[in-house]
């Protein structure tokens, strides 16, 4: 069993940039794909990017212009860097965990972390 922490939130101004890292333990780290997904007050999870377990990237077609995911494998650990914050981009996010074919799904999602949330000011 993986578990996930989240960490790197926290308040911004309009343009300012974040990294929010999500450290494993617990299980075998490099058989999982990973993602990032963000939950804003009222509305449905959704995906901002996922890395495959040889590192292949997959980001939600509105996502792909500012945010980059990566993972450090020695590290047990996925970033996903954040560039020009929104005020929209206002959520709680979280990484999973996933063994499934299909990974852009965060029902395909086994394990998930506790969230850090991120607020951008205007």
């Amino acid at each position: 069993q993986v578990q996930l922490v989240e960490s790197g939130g926290g308040l911004v101004q309009t343009g300012d940039s974040l990294r929010l890292s999500c450290a494993a333990s617990g299980g075998t780290f490099s058989n999982y794909h990973i993602g990032w997904f963000r939950q804003a007050p009222g509305k449905e999870r959704e995906i901002i990017a996922a890395i495959n377990k040889i590192s292949g990237t997959f980001y939600a077609n509105s996502m792909k212009d500012r945010f980059t995911i990566s993972r450090d494998n020695a590290k047990n650990t996925v970033y996903l860097q954040m560039n020009s914050l929104k005020p929209e981009d206002t959520a709680v996010y979280f990484c999973g965990a996933s063994s499934a074919i299909v990974y852009f799904t965060a029902a395909n999602y086994n394990y998930w972390g506790q969230g850090t949330q991120v607020t951008v000011s205007s």
